[in-house]
C-alpha cells in the first residue's frame, strides 16, 4: 500500500468516526427532546447531517442507537469499577452528584421520555444488567451477589422516579456530606452478604 493509499484510508476512518459521533449526539439529544416514539431515523440523520443508510449502516436499528446512547452516556461503569472496599462510598458520592444537579441529564432525560415504549423497556432491562447489576456482581464476594447488586440498583434507579415525582430541591438543600454518609451506610447494607433464610418449619 502507496503513502497516499494509507493516508486516504486514514481519511476514511476518521470521517466515519465523525459521522458516528454526529449520530450519536443528535440521538442523544433528539430522544431526550422527544422521547423513543417521537424520533424517528431520518430526524436523527437530519441533525447529524448524515443519511439514514449511513444511520443504519452504522448502528443496525433506531432501538440499537438508543441502546448505544444510553450505554455511551452512562458513568456508572467507572464508578462501580475500581476497589471493591470503597464501592458503597462511590455509588453515594455518584448519587449526590447527579441530585446536586440544577438540570436533568440527558441520560435522565431520555429514560424519563421514553420508558413507556415496549422497545426502550428491553434495552433498560438490557442496560440495567450490563452497566449496573453485572458490575456490581462481580465486585462481591460471599453469597447471593445478585440479590445484594438488585438491592444497591433500587437504590441507584429509585432516584429516577422520586426526581419526576417529588423534585429534588429537598436533598439538594441538606449537608452533601452527611448525606453521603448517610446513602454509604445504605450501600453498605444493600451490599453486604445476607444471613441465610432460616428454614422453613415442618
Amino acid at each position: 500500500m502507496s503513502v497516499e493509499q494509507a493516508e486516504q484510508r486514514e481519511h476514511r476512518k476518521r470521517d466515519r468516526e465523525a459521522t458516528r459521533r454526529r449520530i450519536l449526539d443528535a440521538a442523544r439529544d433528539l430522544f431526550g427532546e422527544h422521547g423513543y416514539e417521537g424520533v424517528t431515523v431520518r430526524m436523527i440523520a437530519s441533525a447529524a447531517d448524515a443519511n439514514t443508510a449511513l444511520v443504519n449502516r452504522y448502528f443496525g436499528s433506531k432501538a440499537a442507537l438508543f441502546g448505544e446512547v444510553l450505554a455511551g452516556e452512562s458513568a456508572l461503569r467507572g464508578v462501580i469499577a475500581g476497589d471493591p472496599a470503597g464501592l458503597p462510598r462511590r455509588l453515594a458520592e455518584h448519587f449526590v452528584r447527579q441530585a446536586s444537579l440544577h438540570r436533568v441529564t440527558p441520560m435522565a432525560r431520555m429514560i424519563d421520555r421514553s420508558a413507556g415504549s415496549p422497545e426502550v423497556k428491553q434495552i433498560l432491562l438490557g442496560y440495567l444488567e450490563d452497566v449496573i447489576i453485572e458490575p456490581l456482581v462481580a465486585q462481591l464476594e460471599g453469597p447471593n451477589p445478585r440479590a445484594r447488586a438488585l438491592l444497591a440498583s433500587t437504590i441507584i434507579m429509585g432516584g429516577g422516579p422520586v426526581r419526576r415525582l417529588l423534585g429534588l430541591n429537598d436533598l439538594r438543600s441538606a449537608d452533601p456530606a452527611e448525606l453521603t454518609d448517610r446513602l454509604t451506610a445504605m450501600f453498605t447494607a444493600a451490599l453486604s452478604p445476607c444471613s441465610p433464610a432460616p428454614p422453613h418449619s415442618a
